[in-house]
């Protein structure tokens, strides 16, 4: 009995089967879980290990390399030492360590717009026109490729400084609605309207079977169909241009009071600005600004204008009637003071007469190329009348060429798809003939000579003409008022007199006789 149990153990034992159940005692072999957790321990460790293994071998070579950060690869050899690097050059601020962008800005301003226009600071009394038909609207097909052709005129009118645009009909396009033409933008929608209109019309004619009293309200819905009609009239080309012209040219924080909705300016958003001196920002401190009129006045009695500037009128030294616009000039230092800004209302030029600030251009309509002359807004009228024809007998181009006397009005006429000579045989109140049409001028240009179109846009050869001939009008315009020029004659006409002056002798003049003898 004793031996059984014995020898019962002795053979597990030798098998390895496992011990009997009845035995409580633990194992000391780990369970899947206790050796996963192990593992992920180990690993933990061994990467912490790692990391501060590379921190401490990083540490090291910024040592050696006398304490900057290598950039070749960890290798030391090629960076030098601290005390052999050169110094960094210190900005205009003292920082040695400046950031590329502030580093950058110091220098240039690539990628930004200019917060202030060039301004040549010195008075300029010469002003700049040119004339262009409406025609030029025709060709295009819808009403946002027009807007667009009106918009590059007041662009480059305004880089180069053009005082005054005059749209003038050289009677040869369609001078009907633009955009009831059957090529127009809405001519389609305007057919269609017509045709329900008709529709209407005749159900109307066919269901006439009211009373005698009420036959007479008929009239009256067709008046009002009529006035339904005409309610926002289509322009004509000349119309269509000068309107998004004086569009372009108003200020922006001015356009609300001056533009109501109307249809030729449904696409001035594809605009871009012309973004001219006069067109301010709220926060700009200029010396002068475009204002409107508002209803209000001040204590004293004097009107007060809405100048761009925000939440703050300003008080004019006058009153005008509400809804005018003007230019008002204010003195810098009552910008950075709270309350009401006085101003001084002056004349449109006074910029330009003052430091050489360009100040937006006017527009103008003509009737006729005739008109062009003969309703010049300037007393003396145009002294510098240049035409520019693909048949100029002059180019700019010439060695030769310049401009000789000096001017005060220039005038650049520029013609239609036909040129300058049909417009001129089309209008019945110019005596002479189209081929005459240099006579009009003091100059007859070809401002782009061997060109490789066969034709030039009116657009095109605004640019191409402006661009080519500013060098020459800035030489040759007066720097002075004409009264100042004509006192300057004067004083050098008594000057000339060959009496002798309170400073000269009677001695010295007979010196000189017998020097001459």
């Amino acid at each position: 009995a004793i031996k059984l149990p014995l020898t019962y153990f002795s053979m597990v034992a030798l098998v390895g089967l496992p011990a009997c159940k009845e035995t409580n005692q633990p194992t000391n072999q780990p369970t899947n879980k206790q050796q996963s957790s192990i593992m992920s321990e180990e690993a933990e460790l061994s990467r912490e290990q790692r990391k501060e293994e590379g921190k401490r071998k990083k540490r090291q070579r910024i040592q050696e390399s006398g304490g900057v950060r290598p950039r070749n690869g960890g290798s030391t050899s090629t960076s030098p030492s601290k005390k052999n690097r050169p110094k960094k050059q210190k900005n205009n601020h003292g920082n040695s360590h400046a950031s590329p962008l502030s580093s950058s800005s110091s220098k240039h301003r690539f990628g930004r717009v200019m917060e202030n226009v060039p301004c040549r600071n010195k008075p300029r009394y010469s002003t700049i026109s040119i004339a262009l038909p409406g025609s030029v609207l025709v060709n295009c097909q819808t009403k946002e490729l027009r807007t667009l052709l009106v918009g590059q005129i007041a662009r480059a009118a305004t880089i180069y400084h053009v005082d005054e645009i005059i749209v003038f009909d050289d009677k040869l396009g369609n001078n009907s609605n633009i955009d009831n033409d059957n090529h127009g933008g809405r001519g389609w929608r305007d057919f269609k309207k017509q045709q329900r209109h008709q529709r209407s019309a005749d159900k109307e004619k066919e269901g006439e079977t009211l009373a005698d009293g009420n036959k007479e309200d008929h009239p009256r819905k067709e008046e009002e169909q009529e006035e339904r009609k005409h309610i926002h009239p289509r322009s004509n080309p000349q119309e269509f241009m000068a309107r998004l012209l004086q569009y372009c040219e108003c200020p922006q924080y001015l356009r609300r009071s001056f533009f109501p909705m109307h249809p030729d300016l449904q696409f001035v958003g594809l605009l871009a600005p012309v973004d001219a001196p006069h067109h301010v920002r709220a926060d700009d401190h200029c010396k002068y600004r475009e204002g409107v009129v508002l209803p209000k006045t001040s204590s004293k009695g004097n009107s007060l204008v809405n100048c761009g500037i925000r939440n703050r009128p300003v008080e004019i030294d006058r009153k005008i009637s509400p809804g005018v616009r003007c230019t008002v000039q204010i003195d810098l230092s009552v910008y950075k003071k709270p309350g009401l800004i006085h101003g001084t209302v002056v004349s449109p030029s006074a910029p330009r007469e003052d430091n050489g600030t360009y100040w937006g251009f006017t527009t103008r309509l003509a009737s006729s190329i005739h008109d062009v002359f003969e309703g010049c807004p300037y007393p003396e009228g145009y002294d510098l009348k240049i035409g520019t024809s693909e048949r100029g007998d002059k180019s700019v181009e010439d060695k030769s060429f310049g401009i000789k006397d000096t001017f005060e009005h220039s005038l650049i006429v520029f013609g239609g798809v036909a040129g300058i000579e049909e417009c001129v045989d089309a209008d019945e109140t110019m005596k002479i003939s189209g081929s005459q049409s240099k006579t009009l001028f003091d100059m007859w240009l070809n401002t782009c000579p061997f060109q490789g179109s066969r034709t030039i846009r009116t657009e095109e050869a605004v640019m191409i003409s402006l661009a080519k001939l500013s060098p020459f009008l800035i030489k040759a315009a007066r720097d002075k008022p004409l009264e100042d020029s004509e006192e300057e004659e004067e004083q050098a006409v008594e000057f000339s007199d060959d009496s002798p002056s309170d400073e000269s002798s009677e001695d010295d003049g007979s010196d000189s006789d017998e020097s001459a003898h």
